[in-house]
């Protein structure tokens, strides 16, 4: 099915799409206690493990032994935060006053205020693949007519949030350890006091583990860590929406199911990937139905042939979705500055 095909096929009946869904957007308190042994339980083992290394480990073998367990640790972050996500979204327990706690506490291991988060997050769900309503919980993107309104200053900057580096790497660690520390405007004013008593928390657990184990091994640690977290998470995020043949609309024409299903890869990685990343590559699932827990989601997906229509996003494949830029209006894609650039040469060639 191409992607006009695909934009003009009617979406199933809501009532259709929500009984499917229904089943799995339960709670299951046994998996979600598991998935917190063995997820924070084994982070909290490996950060104290990368604290003996340094202290005890001889120099020749410090870096050499840190790096495995750095990445490791790193992937093992990014999967605690798949819990702070559900609980963010009250999926992963049934308790709101369960996940709101649980919530509060990896949020902290990952520096992301809960609360706060919790509102932007929603609203990304609420508007996704919504070309009038960007700019909140979503990586901003231009489409093809508005980068080329913009001022050659606009075009510049964009062009450097968009760079690998940046995008993966500076803005990452930016997001997690500065941008966090502090509010949108847009935010409520609950919200906004929330990220105040998140950054006390977190001063709270910098302080205490820094006298503990020492400022320089607790530096030398969470640097490493959080750089790792935050490039493989933003990466997670960014595939899951930024791919050739995603979903945008503008106005009446905007459609839940699409944006869900179209608009949110099947990103289908090998099983240990899957694992660290909380099943979050099911995220057509995901967004069709945010209180489906991760530990429910790939049941979701093998339950019903509509989810099988879904192109899956291979590991090898993602890698293209680096160069997409801007979204073409005309072809219903996300295309890269060098395709822009071909497409006016045409239009050029034809006004000629």
């Amino acid at each position: 099915m191409d992607q006009l095909e695909k934009l003009n096929k009617p979406s199933p009946p809501a009532k259709e799409w929500k009984a499917i869904v229904k089943e799995y957007a339960k709670a299951r308190p046994g998996a979600a206690s598991w998935q917190l042994v063995n997820t924070v339980g084994s982070y909290v083992a490996l950060w104290v493990a990368m604290y003996f290394i340094l202290e005890l480990a001889p120099k020749p073998w410090k870096v050499v032994s840190m790096i495995p367990i750095v990445m490791l640790a790193g992937a093992l972050l990014v999967r605690v935060f798949i819990i702070f996500h559900d609980c963010g979204h009250g999926s992963f327990f049934k308790s709101k006053k369960v996940n709101h706690f649980w919530g509060h506490i990896t949020g902290t291991l990952a520096f992301t205020p809960y609360m706060h988060w919790r509102w932007e997050h929603s609203t990304h769900h609420a508007h996704n693949g919504h070309l009038d309503r960007r700019g909140v919980g979503d990586i901003w993107t231009m489409t093809v007519e508005e980068y080329l309104a913009a001022s050659p200053k606009r075009q510049f900057m964009y062009r450097i949030g968009r760079n690998p580096i940046v995008l993966f790497v500076v803005g990452p660690m930016w997001t997690f350890m500065i941008a966090h520390r502090f509010p949108i405007a847009k935010a409520k004013r609950k919200d906004k006091l929330s990220v105040l008593w998140s950054n006390l928390g977190l001063a709270a657990m910098v302080l205490t583990l820094g006298f503990t184990f020492g400022w320089l091994p607790y530096l030398y640690i969470t640097l490493g860590v959080m750089t790792v977290a935050s490039t493989l998470g933003v990466w997670l995020f960014y595939v899951q929406h930024q791919f050739e043949d995603t979903y945008w609309e503008s106005g009446d024409n905007w459609d839940y199911f699409k944006a869900a299903v179209y608009g949110s890869s099947f990103y289908k990685l090998p099983k240990v990937f899957q694992w660290f990343s909380g099943n979050i590559g099911f995220h057509h699932i995901h967004h069709l139905s945010s209180k489906i827990p991760n530990y429910n989601l790939e049941r979701c997906h093998d339950s019903h042939s509509m989810f099988s229509e879904v192109q899956p996003l291979t590991l090898w494949k993602s890698f293209k979705c680096v160069n997409f830029r801007l979204w073409d209006q005309d072809t219903m894609k996300l295309i890269t500055f060098r395709q822009l650039q071909i497409k006016l040469k045409g239009q050029q060639g034809a006004t000629a």
